[in-house]
């Protein structure tokens, strides 16, 4: 929504062809599946994480979990990239997604670092999961972006949406 002096203009995440493509291709349902499967490892590592910075246990399913987190982000990044494509005829940057594929590449960056300190064995344990938590932190923004945009196109077509 946009403040036009006291009038909200309503910017309309996808036009008609648009919605066609994004409900016909099958990436759609790869990346509702992908989502949440992302949230639960992220859940579950950030649990590993934080008992390894706190009681010092778990180091190496702390450690490991975040590989797999890592794992999964760049496989949605992919199927991500391609689902944008398949909608909006655009890899990255599609005008609707911009900001959160801005925020996507630096979550996928502040991950890959991760990947770099923990096999390089570069940092302390506890610094490489410092670096872990701040690539959390980023995730978790990136999500509640998408979360917005969700809402915004449940809000636009209510009658599309069975939640």
């Amino acid at each position: 929504m946009v403040n036009l002096g006291g009038e909200f203009l309503l910017i309309m995440l996808y036009n008609e062809e648009e919605r066609i493509r994004r409900d016909s291709t099958k990436w759609t349902l790869v990346q509702g599946v992908l989502a949440p499967l992302q949230f639960v490892v992220f859940l579950v590592s950030l649990g590993f994480v934080l008992n390894y910075l706190l009681y010092g246990t778990y180091e190496s399913a702390a450690s490991v979990s975040v590989v797999m987190k890592t794992f999964i982000l760049c496989l949605i990044m992919v199927t991500g990239s391609i689902w944008e494509k398949a909608v909006f005829d655009k890899y990255l940057f599609a005008k609707p997604f911009y900001w959160e594929d801005v925020v996507s590449i630096f979550v996928v960056f502040l991950h890959l670092l991760y990947l770099f300190v923990y096999f390089f064995d570069f940092l302390s344990v506890e610094s490489q999961l410092y670096v872990a938590l701040l690539a959390y932190f980023a995730y978790v923004v990136n999500a509640v972006q998408f979360l917005f945009k969700f809402k915004q196109a449940r809000d636009q077509n209510p009658k599309e949406f069975i939640f």
